[in-house]
């Protein structure tokens, strides 16, 4: 689903997705409060969502999408003008698998949208290490319950602040000497035991849990 507050946006974003074999876009938006409704009535798995708009933005109908009753809430990609900016921080805490500049090309929001579906959020084209980063150095309010990590294995708490270091499954294999079978083993365990959609939920909760430090 596509929601922004611009026609042409959506039609032009909607027009691209649905000429891909293995996607199909099934509903649009024009604002946050549309959009929170049609996710509850089409049940899409992938939201594309402008991070400003009227009547509601898409911080926060992202918050109630993922607050809403659906047995499976979307992964929501934000769409965004202004790279890094406290927009895109507040999204990921907001529930947002990812964020992917307005001005990428056609072919990034295409693989964006397919990397979201499959669980990689935070690993669109745009995304990089400098931007966990300087996520983790903005301050939270909120604190992670410490049980919540005293559940995973020494081995598991590795393989999580690795995620948190902005690491592939692969390089994570490489790190550990590990077969990447193995690692995705364990990141599937972790996302069950920490009750974490994707990637992006495991690096909020790695640094504002204090798991992780940010350099400085």
């Amino acid at each position: 689903m596509v929601v922004d507050d611009q026609a042409m946006v959506r039609e032009g974003f909607s027009a691209l997705l649905n000429a891909q074999p293995d996607l199909e876009v099934i509903g649009s938006a024009a604002d946050g409060a549309q959009a929170v409704r049609e996710v509850l009535r089409l049940e899409p798995d992938v939201v594309l969502m402008d991070v400003r708009m009227p009547t509601l933005d898409g911080i926060e109908a992202t918050r109630r999408i993922m607050a809403s009753p659906l047995g499976r809430p979307p992964k929501v990609l934000m769409l965004t003008t202004f790279d890094l900016d406290d927009y895109v921080y507040e999204a990921l805490r907001a529930g947002a698998s990812g964020f992917l500049l307005k001005d990428a090309r056609g072919d990034e929001l295409i693989r964006a949208v397919q990397i979201v579906a499959a669980g990689d959020g935070l690993l669109a084209p745009t995304v990089t290490k400098r931007l966990i980063e300087e996520f983790a150095r903005r301050p939270s309010s909120t604190k992670a319950p410490a049980p919540r990590l005293n559940s995973l294995t020494p081995r598991e708490t590795e393989v999580l602040q690795l995620i948190a270091g902005g690491l592939s499954n692969a390089e994570i294999a490489a790190e550990l000497v590990l077969g990447e079978q193995t690692v995705k083993t364990h990141v599937s365990r972790i996302f069950t035991k920490l009750d974490l959609r994707d990637r992006a939920q495991a690096v909020v909760l790695a640094y504002e849990s204090g798991l992780v430090q940010p350099r400085r």
